[in-house]
């Protein structure tokens, strides 16, 4: 009962709807937009702020925090929007509860930028990270959605340069495969409450900006996942990103990554971020427990 009457808000909210036209209406989308923290933010937490390049950190932590780990959340928008409420919802639990220090990554946004760009500003955000305040290895790096997604390709260039890499990832519905191609995803189409395969499709190719879709700059499944590290994936099952979610996943065990897939029966995009169903509040606590882990 209250799975459905959150589905009927998130309908009655009119974002799939604004994902099932072509172009997406990514200015329309932009009006849920939250750029600030929230006043209790300030009420609560040191809260700072700081501009690197096109991206804009907010380093948000207990006033008390000793703690050397730092936290790197990369929020979802479809490359095209956010952050928006429900990412300072989620941040601030996560930072109540763990007692470490969290940045929010507000990196730029497409059709204004292309994923080269904007993966160059997520480069840069993890090489200031590691030099000014923590070592790789005390780095969790969170994102839902195509935060996932950066995140992925985040640690695969990292990889490629040899480089050091986070201590562990921790990918929300985390996007895979920008092209969309997967025939399973029909399937799961009409089940979604949120997303539509044409709106998402139409945003993903404004990043591109004529990129192939199948590139792995914009789609990790197309890379390798070798030497990952530990990743965790929730990903609900009326997602239309689980398809690939689940050969993404089978692909980090072929090349043996410790990943832990936690399936979210019937649930929505993103649903750990929705934290008045009870399965998404199991998930948004077991996040927190891996990150205190």
């Amino acid at each position: 009962m209250l799975r459905n009457l959150t589905f009927f808000i998130i309908r009655l909210m009119g974002i799939k709807k604004i994902f099932s036209k072509t172009p997406v209406d990514y200015e329309k989308l932009r009006k849920s937009d939250r750029k600030l923290p929230p006043k209790r933010f300030l009420k609560k937490f040191s809260v700072e702020s700081l501009d690197l390049d096109d991206t804009k950190i907010y380093k948000i932590k207990k006033a008390d925090t000793t703690s050397k780990d730092l936290i790197i959340f990369i929020h979802g928008g479809a490359f095209i929007s956010g952050p928006a409420e429900h990412h300072w919802n989620a941040i601030e639990k996560i930072v109540k509860d763990t007692s470490k220090e969290l940045w929010l990554i507000d990196y730029p946004k497409a059709p204004e930028y292309n994923i080269h760009q904007i993966c160059q500003n997520i480069d840069w955000v993890y090489e200031f990270a590691t030099q000014t305040l923590a070592l790789s290895e005390n780095i969790t790096l969170i994102g839902d959605s195509v935060g996932g997604n950066l995140i992925m390709t985040l640690t695969q260039r990292l990889l490629e340069k040899k480089k050091e890499i986070p201590k562990q990832l921790i990918l929300i519905t985390p996007v895979f495969d920008a092209s969309m191609s997967n025939t399973e995803i029909e399937s799961i189409a009409e089940k979604d409450p949120m997303l539509n395969v044409s709106g998402i499709l139409s945003a993903k190719e404004m990043c591109a900006n004529g990129l192939d879709l199948k590139d792995k700059t914009i789609s990790p499944l197309y890379g390798t996942f070798k030497g990952f590290p530990k990743t965790e994936i929730y990903i609900g099952a009326y997602d239309i990103m689980y398809p690939d979610a689940k050969i993404g996943v089978k692909k980090m065990q072929e090349e043996e990554v410790d990943v832990k897939l936690i399936d979210g029966a019937k649930m929505p995009h993103i649903y750990p971020l929705l934290p008045v169903l009870p399965q998404a509040k199991k998930a948004l606590q077991q996040i927190i427990e891996s990150i205190k882990e």
